[in-house]
């Protein structure tokens, strides 16, 4: 982590030059209430928070707030930063930070920010994301228009989880109905259909996505593909309304 003056927000990106800018995720900034770091004896900059800000009351600062800066630049307040082991050595327990450990955002109005910068906040100006991934991952696949289709990778950046999580997706698939999700919208993060969902090539071809085939070896049978990147789904605007 390095220590900045000056940020500059990017709508729909996050801040310019930080490794978790991404276009598609609800987590590209993450800010972290003073006074609970202050409580919990951490120093500014130990949780790996991008932004620290003081004065706004705890019931104020929830998923779901509109923070503004004076420059114009603006963040929506999507849903807690979970309390995981990396912080483990800061605090007595992860339960004694659970609410505090930090809230993500995404950009909504592009500025520059820096320290001692005015602000201001307004709750309840969105509607917060579930802190369930697995609620997340409902809420986005239902939004996987006909003829596109997404890949684990991008589920994994879209609902704002670590790469950890590409284990729990087939999980997500078989406890998911495909009555009432597109299941046969994704693709494993190479591009193969996937053995969750029945007739995927029939749905998908339907659609009118172009599955392709190639001999596997080892198995003696065809693997069925999308070169997604001509079908892939990306919707930026995903989480600045």
């Amino acid at each position: 982590m390095v220590e900045l003056k000056t940020l500059n927000l990017k709508l729909g990106h996050g801040i310019e030059g930080d490794i978790n800018a991404d276009p598609i995720s609800p987590r590209q900034v993450l800010i972290v209430r003073y006074e609970d770091i202050f409580d919990l004896s951490i120093k500014p900059g130990e949780l790996r928070e991008n932004i620290v800000v003081t004065g706004i009351e705890f019931d104020n600062f929830i998923p779901g707030s509109l923070l503004t800066f004076e420059s114009g630049a603006a963040i929506r307040l999507t849903f807690h930063c979970e309390p995981c082991k990396r912080i483990a050595h800061l605090v007595e327990s992860l339960k004694s930070i659970q609410g505090k450990r930090g809230i993500l955002g995404v950009v909504i109005k592009s500025g520059k920010i820096k320290v001692g910068s005015n602000f201001q906040i307004k709750a309840d100006k969105f509607p917060a994301l579930s802190e369930s991934p697995y609620e997340r991952f409902l809420n986005f696949i239902i939004k996987i228009p006909s003829g596109k289709v997404v890949t684990y990778k991008q589920i994994i950046k879209g609902i704002g989880v670590d790469n950890s999580y590409l284990r729990a997706i087939p999980t997500y698939l078989k406890k998911t109905s495909a009555a009432d999700y597109p299941l046969h919208r994704i693709l494993d993060s190479k591009g193969y259909l996937i053995t969750y969902v029945n007739q995927q090539k029939e749905k998908l071809e339907t659609e009118g996505v172009e599955v392709l085939s190639e001999a596997d070896l080892l198995s003696n049978l065809n693997k069925n593909f999308v070169n997604f990147k001509d079908y892939l789904w990306e919707d930026y605007t995903l989480y600045l309304e």
